[in-house]
């Protein structure tokens, strides 16, 4: 219980601010847009025929559920934010599909008590993310900030569901069009460092270790880095979270064939599929840890710290090669997924 009372405590904290959404929409485009490149004849035909999209125009897809509100009446209903609807407008006439997925996703989550308001954001929230604590090095689902509802259980669920089984609970996941519009942005946020590790931070603003005390005091969490503020950064959202949403600005929202490139030379697995979304979620801890290295916290009020970097320039450049490196790796992993599914 202390693992989900965690995530659920870090989605409030999400939720209420700005939706987290990992590399914005123009990063799950290039995520997408990579994966069309390397999939065979066959699976693009499918993922045409089921999605009537490419997997670039499909990557956004998610987080636009994410306008699906409870109304007054306790109804759902999609309302439109025109900060974040530019990437929904090809899914205009699917908002209807986007309310049922919410509805149906929106309940089946263990909540604490007195998490009333939490509960009303919707369990499919949870699926984007986990919160591992960065001193791990590897996935474990023995860990705090993992739950039965989080992004990696999500991915195998509509893994599950594109290999024509059924999706486990609490996940209701409708068909094999839905499975894929979820794996075209959750391989994405896989990728992004802080949508699996976290900081969790003492008054001191050292590493506190929640897998030692057995449980998460409120007072640590970081909300995975969205409670971590850059002071340097004047104009627009200063979290650290967010910063790394953001992707390099010379990319766009297409793939360049350098990056391209870089995604054909992941290697490819030789595990079981069911195991690969574990796998990936290890892989991005490590990478976390180097994308919190050589930064300092320091606590500025309640669950609020400003990070400063050693060499801000050098940290800079260094982000930039690791977001490049993640995209390559999510566009080659969402294509052998598909590959797999259609070869």
């Amino acid at each position: 219980m202390a693992r989900i009372a965690a995530s659920v405590i870090v989605l409030l904290s999400l939720f209420l601010a700005k939706p987290a959404s990992a590399w914005g929409p123009d990063g799950h485009r290039l995520v997408g847009s990579i994966a069309d490149q390397l999939l065979t004849p066959n699976a693009k035909q499918q993922v045409k025929t089921l999605l009537g999209v490419e997997l670039r125009e499909a990557g956004p897809w998610l987080d636009c559920v994410k306008s699906v509100h409870r109304q007054n009446d306790g109804s759902l209903a999609y309302v439109v934010d025109p900060q974040y609807e530019p990437p929904c407008t090809p899914f205009a006439n699917d908002r209807n599909a986007m309310i049922d997925y919410a509805s149906r996703n929106w309940i089946d989550c263990v909540y604490p008590e007195g998490a009333s308001a939490t509960a009303n954001l919707g369990c499919h929230n949870t699926y984007h993310f986990d919160d591992v604590a960065v001193q791990r090095d590897k996935f474990d689902r023995n860990y705090a900030g993992t739950n039965d509802h989080d992004l990696v259980a999500a991915t195998n669920a509509a893994i599950a569901v594109l290999l024509g089984r059924p999706a486990p609970p609490p996940f209701d996941i409708k068909d094999k069009k839905e499975a894929l519009f979820i794996l075209a942005h959750l391989v994405g946020d896989m990728a992004q460092p802080l949508h699996v590790a976290a900081p969790y931070l003492d008054p001191n603003g050292s590493l506190a270790d929640p897998d030692v005390t057995h449980t998460i005091d409120p007072s640590t969490e970081t909300a995975g880095g969205n409670w971590i503020h850059d002071k340097a950064i004047t104009v627009g959202n200063d979290a650290f979270h967010h910063a790394w949403d953001d992707t390099p600005s010379d990319l766009g929202d297409t793939a360049p064939l350098a990056l391209v490139n870089v995604a054909k030379a992941v290697p490819a697995h030789t595990d079981r599929i069911e195991n690969w979304s574990a796998i990936w979620a290890t892989d991005t801890i490590a990478v976390a840890k180097q994308a919190m290295s050589d930064v300092t916290y320091t606590k500025i009020g309640p669950r609020k710290w400003t990070i400063s970097f050693s060499d801000r320039a050098a940290y800079l450049q260094s982000a930039d090669a690791i977001k490049r490196q993640q995209l390559a790796k999510a566009g080659a992993r969402l294509a052998e997924i598909v590959n797999h599914v259609w070869p």
